[in-house]
């Protein structure tokens, strides 16, 4: 027979968002339970990121809620860092999570209006079944790496992967290899293979904004006391100031501001880590879209350059994974599996369903979801005690 377990809150994923409304639920003493599929917490660091991984934001920009990342810590944390912290976050706010449980299933129950969440227990392959009153859906939105289809890929002779298997280039010296991806993953990547000794290119296909780790604190402090236009004018002429223009090496500036893009459609400007410094001095070559792979390891582009690579690496992103086990996903998310309302009204609410780490502004969004979360469960709980005396 299956386990059936009641707990107020299920919260599906043990990620930074998942550990954060975890530590603020506990901190108003409201019971709850993370499920994780995989066999430790924020998975996402410690397995699908490279190795040499620096947060691109200031520290301040990136602790959880109500536990500040110590002044011990330098500005920008390393990925181990990061980690340290994260584990320090779980043992303060004695965060429950119960691993190696994959979700197969949530759904809200007609009569009770309760969620019930079906688990599957992927070290003894047994299920357990969880009935709660309210669930947070924290999977977040980086579950599941996504490569694009390109025209001939399934012929490519060399070895390709999605960013997220790509831990360091040891064995990469001397080899030619493609990043395609300019988002800040695939920067990351590429100013990190040519650091390793190999032939690096990367594929940018849009216009992108480009700022140093100290422009971006600059900005985004500003942006408490500045308009967002004001503050996108003074980014993109820093910008300028020190990078010059880069057009002639293949990175074009958007028209639109990037503090306005990123709230607009969730598009982050690049945190530059070395890797512009290395395009402007040639180290690392530029090229638009591909267009197909051709016979053996050539690859065709959209400009009709073709080169050869040993390796291509896909920074090309995630998708969520949450149609794929909540089947009353209708409530709150849409058919790509994103929060119907926009930001800062994204989080949820409706017949007890949230989202946390969905905000589109990584790191930086989780303590405002989880506050809000937890405060709405509050809330409900009391107002609903309140009718009932």
């Amino acid at each position: 027979m299956m386990e059936i377990i009641e707990v107020p809150v299920v919260i599906v994923g043990a990620g930074p968002a998942g550990i954060a409304t975890a530590g603020c639920l506990n901190k108003l003493n409201i019971p709850n339970i993370v499920l994780e599929r995989d066999d430790c917490n924020a998975s996402f660091y410690r397995k699908r990121t490279h190795d040499n991984l620096k947060l691109h934001l200031d520290k301040k920009f990136c602790s959880l809620p109500h536990y500040p990342i110590p002044p011990s810590f330098p500005n920008f944390l390393t990925r181990v860092q990061f980690l340290r912290y994260i584990e320090s976050y779980v043992a303060y706010f004695n965060v429950s999570i119960k691993y190696n449980r994959a979700v197969d299933s949530a759904v809200v129950l007609e009569r009770s209006n309760k969620w019930r969440v079906v688990a599957k227990d992927t070290s003894s392959g047994t299920y357990e079944t969880y009935v709660s009153d309210f669930l947070v859906v924290a999977t977040g939105e980086n579950s599941e790496g996504f490569i694009p289809e390109i025209e001939g890929l399934e012929k490519y002779d060399g070895v390709y992967m999605h960013s997220s298997k790509y831990l360091n280039g040891r064995e990469t010296y001397g080899k030619n290899v493609l990043v395609v991806g300019s988002g800040n993953s695939g920067m990351d990547i590429a100013n990190d293979l040519t650091n390793c000794g190999a032939y690096t290119s990367i594929v940018v296909r849009s216009p992108v904004h480009f700022f140093s780790k100290e422009m971006m604190f600059a900005g985004m402090s500003m942006l408490k006391h500045f308009e967002v236009k004001t503050v996108d004018k003074f980014m993109v002429a820093m910008s300028k100031m020190f990078y010059g223009n880069m057009s002639k090496f293949g990175l074009i500036r958007p028209k639109e501001g990037p503090f306005a893009m990123k709230m607009k459609n969730g598009t982050t400007p690049i945190i530059d880590m070395g890797c512009v410094k290395k395009i402007k001095n040639r180290q690392v070559k530029v090229f638009p879209a591909i267009l197909s792979i051709e016979e053996a390891k050539t690859v065709q582009f959209t400009n009709g350059q073709r080169a050869q690579f040993d390796m291509i690496i896909f920074a090309t992103g995630y998708r969520t994974n949450v149609l794929s086990w909540l089947e009353d996903y209708e409530i709150l998310f849409n058919e790509d599996g994103m929060p119907k309302p926009s930001y800062p009204n994204h989080w949820g609410g409706e017949q007890g369903i949230y989202c946390a780490g969905f905000s589109r502004l990584g790191l930086e969004g989780i303590p405002y979801d989880a506050k809000n979360i937890a405060n709405h469960i509050q809330y409900t709980i009391n107002l609903r005690e309140s009718f009932n005396h």
